[in-house]
Order: structure tokens, then C-alpha cells, then sequence
């Protein structure tokens, strides 16, 4: 092949044509699922890219049989990380199971070829000693710092994923319950319980920060120095700076860092892993089963410390 053929076999093309099976398939996920725009844009990248690798052979994806998906899972292999090839064969085998679904094709290319091997990896978390000064850092005799107390408790509080958490609206919280209703993946809904702690900073927050923040009248329940919703990467900025104040190490910080915690500090202090499922909206509890391998290590650890046989 070509190095300018090379350069370009997994670049989607300038000026983007529609693929009637391709818009079909997410027309029927989204009516399914209720997936979210970013999956369904991340899908559609994903055939797109397939489809115009198959093109400059004058193969369709309805046309491509085992042997065009294995060329192209070795070219992706050069590419990308074998997460993102296992994701691109995840959409593949929904597509060409729809097709078969609705009589398209008679054979699955997908059937018999196995996801690449990922190592196996452990989310960065924290202790729970860091979690406590990361949570005192913000001062919160300002407006500032008691909008960013109550985003750090509530996020540690429940676990939510900083998406859920910038997004939450006013009336998604029942301080009087002590539940916020989020709206996950998929937009589906789960209920998630406050702490006391989350509560009493909560209510702080709307009392005399809130307010103070708010120009125009909005449900958005975090606001910005400007007034408008809070953001995935300005709370991440909050983050960085509130864990460099309590001598927390950067490398052990990352955007879900506190959500982190919250499941493995759960499971620490003995709680059900299908509860942590739950509040964590995984659809799957093998996702949430990474958290195990964290919590063993603690619980090893706890051991060798205490038992006199250890």
C-alpha cells in the first residue's frame, strides 16, 4: 500500500455522505436505548470510518465478510489502544446483529473473532484521609469555596459522574429526603441518597452562595463565577486546584477521582457490590467489579496490620 494511501485508510472523509444502514442502525439504538448524543456521534465516527475503509476497496458494510473485519481490527491494532478496538467490535457485532435481525444479511462476520486482550487496570482512587483534606481544602467562608465544598461533598456523597454532577437542576434534589435524582447514561433515572454531611453543605450552598452566583433566573443547580451551568472541565480545574492545596499528589488525580472513592470506600466498609451498582448507574456489574480488586488490597492490608499471625 501506499504511504498516502496508508496516511488516509482510517480518516473519515472530508465531506462526510450519509449511509442509509448507518443511520438506520442508530435510529433504531436510539429508540431502544435512549442512548446519549456523544454515544450515538461516537457510533456513527466509529462505522463511518469502516464504511470508508471498505469503500476504497468498493466494499459496502453490508458486503464485508469476516476476513474485511480482520484487516481491518489489524489495521486499527497499529492505531489505536486495544480499548478503543474492543469498543469499535462491540458497535460492529449491534450493527451486523441488526442487520441479521431485519434479514439483511444471513451470516454474521462478527460471529467467531475474539476482542483484543486489555490489561487489566485499576481506577486511581484515593484514601480516605486524602478524601477528607481534599474536602476541607476549598474556603468556604467565600462564595467559591463553599460552591466548591458542596460540589466535592455532594460528588463524594454519591458517586456521581461529574457529567451527572454539573448537570444536576434544582429540582432534581430533595434535601428534605435526602435524594437526588440523576439522569445517567441513557437518560435513564436513579435515585441516589445524600449524606448528612452533603446535606448540611448543600443546603449552605443554596442559602448564601447560590444566589449570589445566580444573574438570571435558571434551574441549574452549580453555578460559574459568570452565572452560567457549571462545566465538566471548569469542576475539573476545581479539582486540580483543591487537591494541590491538601498535598495531594497530581498523578493520583483524575476527573472521577472522588467517584472513584466513593465505590472503593464503600466496599472497604462492607457494602453489597449490586448496591454499589446501583448507585453508580452501571448497567453491568462487571464494570463495577474493578472496585474489587481495590478493596481487596485495603482488606489485605488491614489484615497483615492487625491479625497477630499475619
Amino acid at each position: 500500500m501506499a504511504a498516502g494511501a496508508r496516511s488516509r485508510e482510517l480518516n473519515p472523509p472530508t465531506h462526510r455522505k450519509s449511509v442509509p444502514e448507518i443511520d438506520a442502525f442508530l435510529d433504531e439504538l436510539w429508540l431502544q436505548d435512549g442512548l446519549s448524543k456523544n454515544t450515538l456521534s461516537s457510533y456513527r465516527s466509529d462505522l463511518e470510518l469502516f464504511s470508508g475503509w471498505l469503500a476504497e476497496s468498493s466494499l459496502s458494510l453490508i458486503s464485508a465478510d469476516k476476513a474485511c473485519l480482520q484487516r481491518y481490527l489489524a489495521t486499527l491494532a497499529r492505531r489505536v489502544k486495544p480499548t478503543s478496538q474492543r469498543r469499535v467490535l462491540s458497535v460492529l457485532r449491534r450493527f451486523y446483529r441488526m442487520q441479521i435481525a431485519a434479514g439483511v444479511i444471513s451470516q454474521d462476520p462478527c460471529a467467531s473473532l475474539d476482542p483484543p486482550v486489555v490489561a487489566e487496570r485499576s481506577p486511581k482512587t484515593l484514601s480516605e484521609n486524602q478524601v477528607e483534606n481534599l474536602l476541607a481544602a476549598p474556603d468556604a467562608e467565600t462564595v467559591f469555596g463553599l460552591r466548591d465544598r458542596a460540589m466535592l461533598e455532594t460528588l463524594y456523597a454519591t458517586g456521581l459522574r461529574v457529567s451527572e454532577l454539573v448537570g444536576l437542576k434544582i429540582y432534581q434534589t430533595d434535601l428534605n429526603a435526602g435524594l437526588i435524582k440523576v439522569i445517567g447514561k441513557g437518560s435513564k433515572e436513579r435515585l441516589v441518597p445524600l449524606g448528612a454531611w452533603a446535606l448540611e453543605w448543600l443546603q449552605k450552598y443554596l442559602d448564601a452562595a447560590r444566589p449570589v452566583l445566580s444573574k438570571a433566573p435558571n434551574d441549574d443547580l452549580f453555578l460559574s463565577r459568570f452565572g452560567t451551568p457549571m462545566t465538566r472541565q471548569m469542576f475539573w480545574n476545581i479539582v486540580k486546584k483543591h487537591a494541590v492545596e491538601a498535598g495531594i499528589n497530581p498523578r493520583l488525580i483524575s476527573p472521577h477521582v472522588l467517584r472513584h472513592a466513593f465505590a472503593t470506600h464503600l466496599l472497604n466498609h462492607g457494602a453489597d457490590l449490586r448496591v454499589v451498582q446501583l448507585l453508580l448507574g452501571h448497567a453491568d456489574i462487571s464494570t463495577t467489579q474493578i472496585y474489587t480488586h481495590i478493596a481487596r488490597e485495603r482488606l489485605e492490608q488491614l489484615y497483615r496490620a492487625s491479625h497477630p499471625r499475619a
